[in-house]
């Protein structure tokens, strides 16, 4: 008798186990493609950025939730992707830019994707001819210059090594920030070989190298240093939710390089078939209309009217550029020049 009820549990077990581990299969499959991770800049993710309105709107269209990961600045995007590369942890990768691409070319930490409406963007943004990554917008580097300080504008970007700028300007770190790196490639396309003597004499004029824009340009509007490495769209940001023309973008002779933001597939993805669905949407008006009121960029879609606070915003007609190989390749010496 013992036995037979003892078999009777042991087979009642076995079944219950079972059912439990179909239900637990179930449920994990059906969790899978219901959700992505997307790692992302601290600007674009934060309350006030695009990545929450971008999320709803997604989630909205698509039914798939979206895991929005601050990773400080797209610099370090990609360098946790990298560390995670064994053991894929994001769907997609957003802020990897025109003078980082090369970089993530080399970490393979992405696989190309065209996505739908692709043709809608502009050959001059197109970041690659295997599409590894997408553009989704894109803005130009300038000096803001906080006309409230007492020290007149700089003329020029060979100006901004004038003694008199001593201690009056912010910088972000070229190894984390693609608004470092940004500037870097800005001197390097104004300058040419000679960019490091430009650098040398910089040096003394920089309040500090912020890790990412976030953290730099905040020291800016709390009035620590009048010149802050930007774009020309910040003004826009200041006219619009401030009222002021305060804040100033220069225009300088030497040109102004451009950015290009990009997003783009994490290789071995968990949910590659939702990653790739937020990839299309970023193309769509429906996301592209976001931008220029939380990211303070231009959209790639040329159908995106802007907001009038963009008359604050000028642009420069010389826009040089250099391989982003040759930025990559030239990090370390711009930071030893500035450790020295």
């Amino acid at each position: 008798m013992k036995t037979k009820i003892f078999t009777f549990f042991f087979f009642f077990f076995m079944i219950c186990a079972s059912a439990l581990v179909a239900a637990k299969g179930s449920s994990e499959g059906a969790k899978a493609p219901s959700s992505i991770t997307v790692y992302a800049y601290d600007s674009f993710t934060a309350d006030w950025g695009p990545g929450p309105e971008l999320a709803k709107r997604f989630t909205a269209k698509t039914g798939i939730a979206v895991e929005l990961v601050s990773c400080g600045d797209a610099g370090q995007v990609l360098s946790r992707a990298a560390l995670e590369k064994k053991s894929p942890r994001a769907d997609v990768l957003v802020g990897i830019d025109n003078n980082l691409i090369d970089g993530a070319r080399k970490a393979g930490v992405l696989v190309p994707y065209k996505p739908a409406g692709a043709e809608a963007v502009s050959p001059a943004l197109v970041l690659a001819e295997d599409w590894l990554l997408t553009p989704y917008d894109w803005g130009q580097f300038a000096m803001i210059f906080d006309s409230s300080s007492k020290t007149a504008p700089p003329r020029s970007l060979a100006e901004l090594a004038d003694p008199r700028f001593a201690g009056k300007i912010i910088l972000m770190d070229p190894r984390t920030s693609t608004p470092g790196l940004g500037f870097l490639a800005w001197t390097m396309a104004a300058f040419g070989n000679d960019w490091p003597s430009f650098w040398e004499r910089l040096k003394g004029n920089i309040l500090t190298l912020a890790p990412g824009w976030d953290a730099g340009y905040s020291l800016f509007t709390s009035g620590e240093a009048p010149l802050v490495v930007s774009y020309t769209t910040s003004p826009a940001y200041h006219a619009e939710f401030e009222g002021t023309d305060r804040y100033q973008a220069l225009i300088f002779p030497e040109g102004h390089v451009a950015q290009i933001e990009g997003l783009g597939l994490a290789k071995g993805a968990p949910n590659p078939a939702g990653g790739k669905a937020f990839i299309d949407f970023m193309l769509t008006d429906e996301a592209q209309e976001v931008l220029p009121l939380t990211q303070f960029m231009y959209p790639v879609s040329e159908t995106v009217t802007l907001p009038a606070s963009y008359a604050a915003a000028p642009r420069s007609e010389k826009t040089p550029s250099v391989p982003s190989a040759e930025v990559a390749a030239a990090v370390e010496r711009a930071v030893g020049i500035l450790s020295k």
